[in-house]
């Protein structure tokens, strides 16, 4: 796997400019995805704020959970706001031009593409990487999970992180 850059440049669910630095100082779990998607983001979506809950209030204060676009032809920082509120509320959603959201998946090397799919809202889909990434309080890079890891294995990974760095 290539180096994760980790940077990015977007704007938040309120509408705000916000980068990388923005959330300096805490843990940055990242998941690219879209607000159309069916089955996959949801689905990770739900068990990324199980492993929130499992990990404990103390813990989970020290984490910014960040939900990037892979589609910002619709998913404006409203759409986002609208969709994470409701269900996913641990969760600040990112956007912006495709431009911005290209920068930001090269710096994850996070392959999404649209695809056209008559059976979808507005025509297609976004097949794209299922990775969640782990950014420490510096924003380096820590480590990644797949969709197929196990919940308990997350937490545990999680917390070991967590409290490496406070020990530290």
């Amino acid at each position: 796997m290539a180096p994760i850059d980790g940077t990015f440049n977007l704007f938040d669910h309120d509408g705000n400019a916000v980068s990388e630095q923005t959330y300096r100082g805490r843990w940055q779990m990242v998941l690219f995805g879209f607000t159309h998607c069916q089955m996959v983001c949801p689905r990770a979506l739900s068990r990324l704020s199980t492993i929130l809950t499992e990990i404990g209030d103390e813990r989970a204060e020290r984490i910014q959970p960040l939900y990037i676009s892979v589609d910002p032809d619709r998913d404006s920082p409203q759409v986002m706001k609208a969709f994470l509120e409701s269900s996913y509320p641990r969760f600040t959603g990112l956007t912006g031009s495709p431009e911005q959201v290209e920068k930001a998946k090269d710096a994850f090397n996070v392959f999404a593409r649209r695809k056209a799919d008559p059976t979808a809202p507005d025509g297609y889909v976004v097949p794209h990487t299922a990775i969640t990434y782990l950014l420490d309080p510096s924003g380096e890079y820590r480590t990644h999970w797949t969709d197929a890891h196990d919940v308990n294995d997350l937490v545990e990974s999680l917390k070991m992180h967590i409290d490496a760095d406070q020990r530290g």
